[in-house]
């Protein structure tokens, strides 16, 4: 059972690499031809979601890793209220969630920033421009993303393995 969870994590990263790569062929070629910000966006935000879906999915499988067979925990925290002993995958997982950089942690700012409307900005003035700051949001860039779908990648793989070597 579990390894079908891993298999859907997988269809979910596969996917996300699927549009990135497309995204990174449109760049190339953007030299030829410029690609629509819309589409680049959208290409970016369909990755994005892939991404945060094979999120969800880790969680239920590792949860189906340690037998859990109903749940379908929808964070770090619900995934720990499962079982009544600690979880290696859990506490690393938290310390994922903690660490600057990680791909836990680009994947829930990504996140916030999809689904958040984009917060207005002050005008420049000659009064404010010492004001106005340059808070740019996370890095959606084709490198920061391609780097977070590995590591999610690697993670996921390691857990499976990990589980079926019992």
């Amino acid at each position: 059972m579990a390894s079908q969870w891993h298999s859907l994590v997988s269809q979910k990263l596969f996917l996300a690499k699927t549009l990135l790569a497309r995204l990174s062929s449109e760049h190339k070629a953007g030299a030829m031809q410029q690609t629509p910000a819309a589409e680049a966006e959208a290409l970016t935000q369909g990755a994005v979601e892939l991404m945060l879906r094979a999120r969800q999915s880790l969680l239920v499988m590792i949860a189906r890793h340690h037998q859990n067979k109903q749940e379908n925990p929808g964070s770090i925290e619900a995934l720990e209220a499962l079982f009544p002993y600690p979880i290696t995958e859990v506490d690393t997982l938290r310390e994922l969630s903690e660490t600057t950089g990680s791909w836990w942690q680009h994947l829930a700012q990504l996140e916030l920033a999809i689904t958040e409307p984009n917060k207005t900005r002050k005008t420049v003035t000659a009064e404010n421009i010492i004001a106005v700051s340059a808070d740019q949001g996370p890095d959606k860039s084709l490198q920061a993303l391609n780097e977070t779908l590995v590591s999610m990648t690697r993670f996921a793989r390691e857990i499976d393995e990990q589980h079926s070597e019992w």
